[in-house]
């Protein structure tokens, strides 16, 4: 068996496509399906049930493709540990973020990287936690930003900042003539939520508790859900409800006319820590130093245009 046969049957597991995967294998499917097949004559068993329209693992398939990804993780790591004599900061960086955080810190922080390490290449990308979760055990990313806890074993956190929630209101809302927000006042209010998967309405919700009884009714017209913030923002400066937003997603200055304003929480406000993650073999620690140092530079550049 070869190192590309088990990055084959991980990407065949993962997408239950033989296209897809020799797609994103960037393989022809034949060439796909005839390693895939070969890997299996060869250990005498079958891993995945092939249909004409579906592909599925079999359990001891699932035991074998878990285990390839180990593999490939360690022979990554071989890669890494090789290149540890050379520079740390000219080998690419592939960087991954929740897409509540990606958007709004990306752009500051790209910038800020090229003045900290010129030479490293930096890729990034957005996701759902779980998947940057699965991505950074696999080797596809290098580091994360998320919201905590994140917990993973052989996997090494750093807080980076703490960012608070607030509410964004459309222009005119009653609410304006205050200067702080009570939690509980949400339950007046047509709330726009995140859908479900997004850590950052687990967190609203964990906030404020009292929101998921309007959850439990889903005809209940004071709960809305979109896809993403700025898909969620569009609709509140429409005037068609209220959400809770990340300080850095606030946006109010996008907008013209005032269409948009935002107002704090009441004390205890609700709030999230940010942080990096990586694995705890990951060979270039400056890299990640660098990183560290990039990040911090984008948070006081907002606090002083705050």
């Amino acid at each position: 068996m070869t190192l590309t046969e088990l990055r084959y049957i991980v990407t065949l597991a993962q997408e239950r496509h033989f296209g897809r995967a020799a797609e994103r294998c960037f393989v022809s499917q034949p060439t796909l399906s005839v390693a895939v097949k070969k890997l299996e004559d060869e250990l005498g068993v079958a891993l995945f049930e092939r249909s004409k329209s579906t592909v599925q693992v079999t359990p001891l398939g699932e035991r074998i493709v878990a285990q390839a990804g180990r593999v490939l993780e360690q022979a990554n790591t071989i890669r890494e540990l090789a290149s540890e004599g050379k520079d740390q900061l000219s080998s690419p960086l592939r960087i991954g973020a929740i897409y509540t955080i990606g958007p709004y810190l990306f752009p500051h922080l790209i910038p800020a990287l090229a003045e900290q390490a010129p030479q490293m290449p930096l890729y990034i990308e957005e996701s759902l936690t779980g998947e940057l979760r699965r991505r950074l055990r696999s080797g596809e990313l290098d580091v994360i930003v998320v919201a905590l806890p994140f917990n993973e074993p052989d996997v090494l956190t750093r807080s980076l900042y703490e960012e608070p929630f607030k509410v964004l209101l459309p222009a005119g809302h009653q609410w304006l003539s205050h200067t702080e927000i009570d939690k509980e006042w949400l339950l007046e209010e047509r709330l726009l939520l995140l859908g479900e998967g997004h850590c950052f309405r687990d967190q609203i919700l964990e906030a404020c508790p009292a929101i998921n009884s309007q959850l439990s009714h889903p005809d209940n017209p004071l709960v809305a859900e979109g896809g993403s913030l700025e898909t969620i923002r569009h609709m509140v400066a429409s005037g068609l409800g209220i959400t809770i937003l990340p300080q850095s997603a606030m946006g109010t200055d996008h907008y013209g006319n005032g269409l948009l304003e935002s107002r704090p929480f009441r004390d205890p406000a609700p709030s999230r820590t940010v942080a990096i993650a990586w694995r705890a073999s990951f060979p270039r620690p400056k890299a990640i130093d660098a990183l560290i140092r990039a990040i911090n530079q984008c948070q006081m550049s907002n606090m002083q245009a705050a």
